[in-house]
């Protein structure tokens, strides 16, 4: 078992930046890869970022260049560094991982609000 838990939503003006944390418990050390999803309202959620235990990391196409995602092993921990936000980005955003069996884990969410 694993839980997630993010933190660092909130609101800010657009061209701001915010930073996402989300913390691993349990079985962390069976995690492959770990991920951002965002969910805006009214539509499906969607792959932002995923990092995996090796640190390589992927984007989306509207997130490269603004986002950056980053693993700290020792601390069970994944970050999402978003600068330069637009209120397209305004939406809650969840945590994943995934073990290397397959199993997956999500967290709750925290809203992000990016204001005109």
């Amino acid at each position: 078992q694993v839980q997630l838990v993010e933190s660092g939503g909130g609101l800010v003006q657009a061209g701001g930046s915010l930073r996402l944390s989300c913390a691993a418990s349990g079985s962390s050390f069976t995690i492959k890869t770990m991920g951002w999803y965002r969910q805006a309202p009214g539509k499906q959620r969607e792959l932002v970022a995923s990092i995996s235990r090796g640190s390589s990391a992927n984007y989306v196409d509207f997130v490269k260049g603004r986002f950056t995602v980053s693993r700290d092993l020792v601390k069970n921990t994944v970050y999402l560094q978003m600068n330069s936000l637009k209120p397209e980005d305004t939406a809650v955003y969840y945590c994943n991982a995934v073990q290397y069996h397959g199993m997956d884990y999500w967290g709750k969410g925290t809203l992000v609000t990016v204001s005109s």
